[in-house]
């Protein structure tokens, strides 16, 4: 395990203490070469910032003393050795993702004070030899801009916070039925109509309680073009997510010929799912079709998510024009409308060299085989895409869902879903039974990793945000980080407590307390919607939940 005095979240694969310090004075050299130069720089950053020391970069052979970023193609890919003593901190990666680790690794080694952004004082590493090397490729993170939307500053934040704990890859959802986040320049009826709201839901939509405050706000194109570069800076990708068919309703309202007959023409103010179905025709996925070719434009992701997800078809049974277009595509019904439909959008995105990532609803046999599919209702489905030979990201919301209640308590804020503790998240097994079954028996998908979303129907602000991601997303990072034979659950509480708290707290992050929510992080009065998981995975025979309980072994 971590040495007890430097408490490393995620846990290294190995380290070897050793006495006394390295001390990097104001006028120190950063040494990188050319390929690691990004992961320099920020650690550039890091010294001004916390410490005010006046770092010099530079490129080529390495002089005596500071800080070292070599390339070396003996490390694992994304992984690092750091070697602080007895003169100086060298890093060694085989690429920048390797490098960005180390960064992130030297920064916790600095203590609380380097997540400060204005400070004096020596920077002293300890004396350590760290190797290390990440368990998943994919180590995601979906933030929910939809619901509620995020400004650019927040999403810069959230980047920042996701980098320090070495995730790798951001998802934004931006398009649902509240709100439309992305301008296309070619639809600005998307923005003009679909990015605002009159109101929205209070609690669970089940209340039936709605305030009239509007509600809205997108992100222009160079606005997302800054975040993109912000993240690649800190070695995260970020994921764009138009959803489709299904959570529609903001599109349907600013462009009523993409919906069904007298569908409604308001952005949706409540949650839940809606009818807000687009009207599967190649009409309409020419529509989209455009409207990724912006997208494209703007994120460099190789995933680009389609959604696909809770898709009521029934608007859809007995309209002529469907039944005649399902027939002529040798379906038996509309149903398979909604595979087509996500289907043919995603060899758009194939054609241009990107691939689709859709929810586990949307699997259909015409769906590309180069198809990323984000197993959200359990690992099961997971384990069937594998099979199916699409590449996978485990999402399952048994586990992985951070808006669900942290707690049992009645204090817990609008509290929906299934209590999942920092104990539950850090029991989650990224490769679990059904998955390890479904590859042992020669599926020839690959498992990509994992990823934890945040939901943001209850979430109206950063500081919701925050309570409901931290500090469970750092035992999500350590799942997908650190090796099994390296993580225990007693020893990661401890460093949570006695380092990892304290860092967050000098970043500003606004986490629930393991003891429970603060006074002012509650929200009596609001309704919420408690689900039993035993209850439901007892009632499906595990099946309707994913097919696994964490209890037949991990």
């Amino acid at each position: 395990m971590t040495h007890p005095g430097l408490g490393l979240i995620p846990q290294p694969s190995t380290v070897e203490p050793r006495a006394g310090h390295v001390e990097l004075p104001g006028d120190a050299v950063v040494w990188s070469d050319p390929e690691l130069l990004a992961a320099a720089r920020w650690w550039r950053r890091i010294g001004e910032d916390g410490f005010g020391a006046t770092w010099d970069l530079r490129t080529g052979s390495p002089g005596r003393g500071g800080t070292v970023f070599a390339l070396d193609s003996a490390q694992p890919a994304g992984g690092y050795t750091l070697d602080a003593g007895p003169e100086r901190v060298e890093v060694r990666a085989a690429d920048a993702a390797g490098a960005h680790a180390a960064a992130q690794t030297l920064r916790q080694l600095l203590g609380p004070a380097a997540f400060r952004r204005a400070g004096s004082g020596p920077v002293r590493v300890p004396a350590v030899r760290i190797t290390d090397a990440p368990r998943c490729g994919w180590r995601g993170l979906l933030l929910d801009v939809a619901r509620h939307f995020m400004p650019k500053d927040g999403v810069l934040r959230m980047i920042d916070l996701a980098a320090a704990h070495k995730l790798n890859a951001v998802q934004l959802h931006l398009t649902d039925d509240q709100g439309w986040r992305v301008e296309i320049r070619s639809r600005p009826l998307l923005t003009e109509v679909g990015g605002w709201r009159s109101g929205s839901g209070v609690g669970t939509w089940r209340a039936g309680r709605v305030d009239d405050t509007p509600h809205g706000g997108f992100y222009t194109q160079d606005d997302l073009r800054e975040i993109v570069a912000y993240a690649a800076a800190r070695g995260v990708t970020v994921v764009p997510e138009i959803n489709v068919p299904g959570h529609s309703q903001a599109a349907i309202a600013a462009y009523p010929e993409l919906g069904m007959p007298g569908a409604s023409r308001a952005v949706l103010r409540t949650w839940g799912i809606s009818d807000g179905v687009l009207r599967p025709t190649e009409a309409t996925v020419a529509f989209f079709a455009g409207i990724l070719d912006e997208v494209l434009e703007i994120f460099d992701s190789p995933v680009i998510c389609l959604g696909g997800d809770e898709v009521p078809t029934t608007p859809w049974h007995g309209d002529p024009e469907l039944e005649a277009h399902a027939a002529d595509l040798g379906f038996d019904g509309v149903d398979r409308l909604h595979g087509w439909f996500v289907a043919r959008l995603a060899e758009h995105l194939a054609e241009r060299g990107r691939r689709a990532g859709i929810w586990d609803e949307a699997i259909d046999p015409l769906l590309p085989a180069d198809a990323v599919v984000y197993s959200w209702r359990g690992v099961t489905q997971g384990a069937q895409a594998l099979t199916g030979g699409w590449g996978v990201v485990l999402a399952p919301e048994q586990f992985l869902y951070l808006d669900h209640r942290a707690g049992e308590g009645p204090d817990e804020p609008v509290p929906v879903g299934f209590v999942r503790t920092v104990d539950d998240v850090y029991g989650f097994d990224p490769v679990p039974p059904p998955v390890r079954e479904a590859l042992d028996a020669g599926a020839t998908g690959t498992l990509l990793g994992a990823q934890a979303q945040v939901w943001a129907e209850h979430l109206d602000s950063g500081r919701r945000v925050d309570f409901a991601a931290f500090p469970r997303l750092a035992a999500f990072a350590e799942v997908v980080w650190t090796a099994a034979d390296r993580r225990d659950l007693a020893d990661f509480r401890r460093r949570l407590v006695e380092h990892h708290l304290p860092r967050l707290d000098a970043a500003g992050v606004e986490y629930r307390p393991l003891a429970g929510p603060l006074p002012w992080q509650q929200r009596p009065g609001v309704a919420g919607w408690p689900r039993d998981l035993e209850a439901e995975w007892a009632a499906t025979g595990w099946a309707g939940s994913g097919g696994w309980h964490p209890e037949d072994g991990t």
